[in-house]
């Protein structure tokens, strides 16, 4: 797969690997003494390995996330190793934003999917369909 416009570069991916997934009925008696929670997405990316000499990286990405719905709260941790090969990484600024989407792209169609069967089992009717 290529990734962004350069040409040179190559991405192969392991496949994904979930963390954990809840979903959790709120609390709401325990909500007024904790404070409610908040709906927070965050992608991360750890650097693995790299090798200026064979011109690669190697990295996790990671995907954690707080869905707040009126009733219930989910919560995921989400994982992807993948290998970038005629690239170096020395951080995440090393990606453009349409990278950093492209590379978390799995994780997010991951936690669509787990949301989707999950809630549509919880609640007894069509899944909730997630979209960023």
């Amino acid at each position: 797969m290529k990734l962004g416009n350069l040409e040179k570069m190559e991405l192969s991916r392991e496949k994904e690997f979930v963390q954990f997934y809840h979903y959790d009925a709120r609390n709401l008696e325990f909500e007024k003494e904790q404070g409610k929670p908040e709906t927070q997405i965050n992608v991360q990316l750890q650097i693995i390995s790299n090798s200026a000499e064979l011109n690669n990286s190697q990295l996790q990405l990671h995907l954690s996330a707080i869905i707040v719905i009126d009733d219930y709260v989910l919560s995921a941790g989400l994982s992807q190793l993948s290998q970038i090969e005629g690239r170096v990484i020395e951080s995440q600024e090393d990606f453009s934003q349409e990278e950093m989407q492209e590379l978390a792209y799995p994780l997010f169609d991951l936690l669509q999917r787990l949301t989707y069967e999950v809630t549509e089992v919880a609640l007894d009717k069509p899944g909730l369909k997630l979209e960023f």
